[in-house]
């Protein structure tokens, strides 16, 4: 699994955010982190290259992307050696799938 060196700092917003609101509870939180720091021992971080910064430019301009969003397609273009049908693409937001799947990403069911 490739990720995104950006994705702990989005998780780490989600949950804090999610806790402040009330919908989760320090003890969930604080699970939750341990799952991530488990899981972010077996994955393959991409690393936030000059090509992928410039890859993420052009992704801004040709699809409708948050910053970070165009960071973590850009670090999953990198991971796919720029063959995006070789790999799945794994995430929960709608609009970074469609520019995923534009770019020839397939999208994994989650």
């Amino acid at each position: 699994m490739a990720v995104w060196w950006g994705a702990t700092v989005e998780y780490t917003a989600a949950l804090s955010r999610r806790e402040r609101e009330g919908t989760l509870t320090p003890t969930n939180v604080s699970t939750l982190f341990g799952r991530l720091q488990a899981l972010s021992r077996t994955w393959y971080e991409i690393q936030p290259t000059q090509r992928v910064k410039g890859v993420a430019e052009r992704l801004l301009r040709v699809h409708p992307l948050r910053a970070a969003h165009s960071l973590q397609l850009a670090a999953a273009l990198a991971a796919a050696e720029e063959d995006p049908a070789s790999i799945g693409f794994v995430c929960f937001d709608a609009r970074l799938n469609e520019a995923a799947s534009r770019e020839g990403f397939a999208i994994v069911a989650t």
